[in-house]
């Protein structure tokens, strides 16, 4: 076996036993749709699960500090958005996935509050006609639930499915940014 790697597996199995080493700080909110915990890099917020969510990574091991500037960023623009499902977040972001993930993710960000895509047009904006399916585990993967909008991606009949946080919740945060009735 080549030395190098060797050393790509070993990194690669430590990520795996550790999917979190980078996070400095962990908050946690309410919110009319549930619980939340949010959690931060140095480099921005790394994750905002609800509580039961699917792909939640549990327990973070990193320090409760709501005071943290990307914490504190991200629970100021979670308020405003509570009051006016159309506000925007600015907060600086630092998802942990793979290169395939973060492009899946960082497109998501371009569907305006109100609006709706389905998977096929995402992976066609992706470049990845082909890849629906592949796009849609990413989409499900994503640890920035609402201020990375995988709620505002439907199925191909317009349909709502597939959201690691629940339908029904999903349903709300449409409704709230006047996407659905």
């Amino acid at each position: 076996m080549h030395a190098l790697d060797e050393t790509s597996r070993t990194r690669t199995q430590r990520r795996r036993n550790r999917p979190w080493p980078a996070l400095r700080a962990q908050a946690r909110a309410e919110s009319p749709l549930g619980p939340l915990t949010l959690a931060a890099t140095d480099d921005g917020l790394a994750g905002l699960w609800f509580d039961g969510q699917k792909h939640h990574p549990g327990e973070l091991g990193a320090p409760v500090d709501p005071s943290q500037r990307w914490l504190a960023t991200g629970l100021a623009e979670l308020e405003a958005y509570w009051r006016d499902g159309r506000a925007g977040f600015t907060v600086a972001l630092d998802p942990q996935g793979t290169p395939f993930q973060r492009a899946v993710w960082d497109k998501l960000r371009a569907i305006a509050p109100g609006q709706t895509w389905t998977y096929g047009a995402l992976a066609r904006q992706l470049g990845r006609e082909t890849a629906v399916r592949a796009v849609a585990a990413a989409v499900g993967r994503n640890p920035l639930s609402i201020i990375v909008p995988c709620h505002r991606v439907l199925g191909s009949t317009g349909a709502l499915t597939g959201y690691a946080g629940g339908l029904d919740r999903k349903a709300a945060l449409l409704k709230l940014e006047g996407a659905r009735p």
